[in-house]
């Protein structure tokens, strides 16, 4: 008979953890990014950890298996199982479950770890039901807010909350609202922030040869922005508010990152409204090493996140480690991390068309109010967001899961 995760815990070849997430490095976007920290941080421990992802870059149900060296000299390496998607998601989902049945058939899994509730949460908890496996899922931010309203499966997503043995969530305010979906203050709900490397993101002075690269001018302020850009992180918002800066002071937009494909008809309308404007908008593309992105942001001298629904970004600790100037929304996790006035400065999200006169107001603020804010954020983020507290949280939940461990 197989044993339990509990009787195997100090055998670390023996624990085996299945990962499934919408999306996994080099896919972009938080998700993808705080699953790779996640998965690291499981293999550090000494686990065998499994991912299955999907993916449109393979034909539909083609496999492709990668393995990943865990960083540290204890680290697990981690198999990555890449799913080429069917045109449908049932499809999809229905052809993952015969995956993961017969890999569990051929080598068992003693955990489920499902990665943002939709799709890979509900499929997470639907198989460890089929198998008898604890299963435990992380709702990250956007899979609550859209899937709680119509036309979203509130069935499926309070099903999926239900039946997961353990819930972890990504802000406190996430947790407060799967408690009310649940009807009851269900202890077992922990709250993990994300955390940021502070080695890598970490203040420095810009780099002139960048800022010439990127075509900055001389006398340009740059707003700054990081992530794909899209309607739920305030894109709109963004480029109304860069256009009224614009008309007060020469500035540029730099967007770290890229504008998610279904929103470039919001782009190809702005070239046609304000087409000096949009010509002063610099989009890097996806950059993937961390020291390129921390590089970039030290150009900015504020740093937008008016995201309209949020979990909490990694951007915006990675922005604030910096010790940069950020200006946010009030919306999901991000109140949790700025302390308007102190860390950062927040907008409520019912009056982010103040934006372009909020960020002025910041723009005439004295270098050293600025920097003794930057200096407040970095400490803050360094001393509240670290891998440590993220690690540690993480066997909280083993610990949960399994008290013998």
């Amino acid at each position: 008979m197989k044993q339990s995760l509990a009787s195997q815990v100090n055998d670390p070849d023996k624990k085996k953890l299945l990962f499934i997430t919408e999306r996994f490095p080099p896919d972009i976007g938080g998700v993808a990014r705080s699953a790779s920290r996640t998965v690291g941080a499981f293999a550090k421990m000494g686990m065998e950890v499994e991912v299955l992802t999907w993916t449109r870059s393979l034909r539909v149900g083609e496999r492709r298996l990668v393995r990943i060296e865990a960083d540290g000299q204890n680290g697990k390496s981690i198999t990555v199982h890449r799913v080429g998607m069917f045109g449908s998601l049932d499809h999809t989902l229905q052809y993952s479950l015969a995956i993961l049945e017969q890999a569990h058939h051929e080598a068992p899994f003693d955990w489920i770890w499902g990665h943002y509730l939709a799709p890979a949460g509900f499929l997470a908890v639907l198989f460890g039901q089929l198998a008898g496996i604890p299963v435990s899922v992380s709702a990250r931010g956007n899979d609550i807010d859209m899937l709680m309203f119509p036309p979203g499966d509130f069935a499926r997503l309070k099903w999926t909350l239900e039946r997961a043995n353990s819930i972890t969530t990504v802000s406190g305010d996430i947790a407060r609202k799967v408690k009310v979906l649940l009807g009851t203050d269900r202890d077992s709900i922990r709250v993990i922030y994300n955390s940021v490397d502070s080695v890598v993101f970490q203040p420095g002075l810009p780099d002139a040869h960048l800022r010439e690269k990127l075509g900055i001018r001389d006398n340009e302020l740059v707003l700054g922005f990081s992530g794909e850009l899209r309607q739920k992180k305030g894109l709109n918002q963004m480029l109304t508010a860069f256009c009224e800066v614009r008309r007060h002071r020469p500035a540029c937009l730099l967007v770290i990152g890229e504008v998610r494909s279904r929103d470039q008809p919001a782009l190809a309308t702005f070239a046609a409204q304000s087409p000096e404007d949009f010509n002063r908008l610099i989009i890097t593309g996806h950059l993937e090493v961390p020291s390129e992105i921390a590089r970039h942001l030290r150009l900015c001298d504020v740093f937008l996140q008016p995201s309209l629904w949020e979990g909490l970004p990694n951007a915006l600790l990675e922005a604030m480690a910096c010790g940069l100037l950020v200006l946010g929304s009030d919306a999901g996790g991000i109140r949790e991390v700025v302390e308007s006035g102190k860390t950062g400065f927040l907008l409520p999200r019912t009056e982010l068309h103040r934006l372009g006169e909020a960020v002025l107001e910041l723009l005439s603020m004295s270098k050293v109010q600025r920097q003794s804010i930057g200096h407040a954020a970095r400490h803050h983020v360094c001393l509240n967001f670290s891998s440590d507290q993220e690690n540690l949280c993480l066997q909280e939940v083993i610990h949960d899961l399994f008290p013998q461990c």
